[in-house]
């Protein structure tokens, strides 16, 4: 008889109905198994047949544990563990399927239109078409609903114009109308075209990196293109074409004039410097005038060289440019300068404007410190006696004779006070500076009233400063000049001498 141990450990023997009495199982017949069955001795010693019952026709076969079939030897424990096994894996399988099928896809940020929106505006001067060389202002904004990470600004060529950008790129946060915030970019730029005719700004182009689904992508965002005509000057004077006068278009121009000491104290053979400062706003210093030509007779120049730069300011460029000159007196006598005019075009009010660089007067004033006066000369008796006979006659003239008329003028600290006043161009200033001097010389007030011209730029100051603003401002430089003049008038009545009660003796 086959004894089969099992995984449990037990020891059974088979049912009646396995062939109790047929041949012994081999060994290695049962592979894959734990365990082998171990025949034992005799087991191949004959053994009686017994007799078996007829099978049921209707049953079938007999399984093999019945004693239909092969013997297995695979226990009942590991057939569970297999069953376990293969039912884990299916589950796995269906729980990967399962997951992939209600994953969610990943979101992709797609760039829709208008996310991406880059805009170009020029700036017209009054709203009027320009003039050549006249300045217009390109204003370039973009507006990016996309996180950026790098960017390029690529200009067209501009070839019929000078250009030049104002300050860096400005990038900052914006609220949309929706309520959505985006990124803001702005950038200015100033052109100047070359002549007159019908042009056209080619597109901007903004080359964008954006993050699009977590991968770098490259988007090229352009701007329209910009019909941008330029009219032709049609005065029978001037104007960009004419080689006089210099064609200026800006939408100001100042003058400052300063010199190393006031000119009217050079002495013959003495050298003092004057310079003169032009700034132009809405220009670049290239389309400044050139030096003035400054010749009068009587004295020496020597011109310097020119300095020019041009300053970068958010409402646009301004231009300066600086001129020397050596100035040198030739004669005694009093040297007069003509002003010089420097014709403009105003931008804003679409006229024609002039600026002045002011006239001035080398030689003849008075000495500035009082050690500036040469010390008397001494002289011998004859001298004396002289001086003594001149000044008892000058006596005489001036109690049978009535006052004499002499040249009174403004000391120079007040002329210099009213000069750097006026370059302010303050009439307030102006006008304190004019108190000072009349209360350091009040007998000129009636001279100044005497002189129809001065008493009108006077009173004009006056409506200026007091009317409220609304009263246009005199010509102060050329109101300081006729205030530092010499007037011819009486002298001061002394301080011990009082005026007749009933008039004029």
């Amino acid at each position: 008889m086959v004894i089969v141990l099992g995984l449990g450990g037990e020891v059974s023997s088979p049912p009646p109905s396995a062939g109790e009495g047929g041949p012994c199982v081999s060994r290695g017949r049962e592979r894959g198994t734990r365990f082998q069955a171990k025949a034992l001795r005799g087991c191949g010693a004959p053994r009686p047949a017994p007799s078996l019952p007829s099978p049921d026709p209707l049953r079938g076969p007999p399984s093999p544990a019945e004693g239909g079939g092969r013997p297995r030897a695979c226990t009942t424990r590991r057939a569970n563990s297999c069953v376990r096994r293969g039912g884990s894996d299916v589950a796995l399988v269906l729980a990967l399927l399962l997951a992939l099928l209600l994953a969610p896809l990943p979101a992709r940020a797609e760039i829709e239109p208008g996310d991406l929106t880059l805009t170009v505006t020029p700036e017209l001067n009054g709203g009027a078409v320009p003039y050549p060389r006249e300045m217009v202002l390109l204003r370039i904004h973009g507006v990016y609903k996309q996180p950026i990470m790098l960017e390029e600004v690529i200009q067209p060529t501009l070839a019929n114009f000078t250009w030049t950008q104002l300050g860096r790129d400005h990038w900052s946060r914006t609220k949309l109308p929706d309520g959505q915030s985006a990124l803001a970019f702005d950038r200015t730029v100033a052109v100047f075209p070359h002549h007159a005719g019908d042009f056209t700004i080619e597109p901007f182009t903004h080359k964008l990196t954006v993050n699009d689904a977590g991968a770098r992508r490259v988007v090229e965002v352009r701007s329209n293109p910009i019909p941008f005509p330029v009219a032709a000057w049609t005065a029978p004077t001037g104007g960009p074409d004419a080689k006089e006068p210099w064609w200026l278009p800006a939408r100001d121009v100042t003058i400052s004039d300063t010199w190393s000491q006031d000119p009217e104290t050079v002495k013959l053979g003495e050298t003092v410097r004057r310079t003169v400062t032009l700034e132009a706003q809405g220009m670049v210093a290239e389309g400044l005038p050139p030096r003035p030509v400054m010749r009068t007779r009587g004295i020496l120049t020597f011109a310097g060289p020119v300095a020019r730069e041009t300053l970068i300011t958010p409402s646009g460029p301004v231009a300066r440019a600086t001129y020397v000159w050596d100035v040198k007196p030739g004669v005694p006598e009093v040297i007069p300068l003509d002003a010089i005019t420097i014709p403009w075009f105003d931008t804003g009010t679409r006229t024609m404007r002039e600026a002045e660089i002011p006239a001035r007067q080398i030689g003849g004033g008075l000495p500035d410190r009082e050690t500036d006066l040469a010390p008397p000369v001494r002289g011998g008796p004859l001298a004396a006696a002289a001086a003594a006979l001149a000044a008892f006659g000058l006596g005489l003239a001036l109690l049978g004779f009535g006052a004499a008329r002499g040249r009174r003028r403004l000391a120079a600290p007040a002329r210099r006070a009213l000069h750097r006043a006026a370059r302010t161009g303050d009439p307030v200033r102006f006008r304190a500076a004019v108190d000072a001097a009349l209360r350091a010389a009040p007998d000129l007030a009636g001279l100044w009233r005497a002189r129809p011209e001065t008493a009108a730029r006077l009173a004009a100051l006056d409506r200026a400063v007091y009317g409220g603003g609304d009263a246009p401002v005199p010509d102060l430089p050329a109101l300081a000049r006729d205030l530092s003049r010499g007037v011819r008038g009486p002298a001061p009545v002394a301080a011990g001498r009082l005026r007749p009660l009933d008039g004029p003796a």
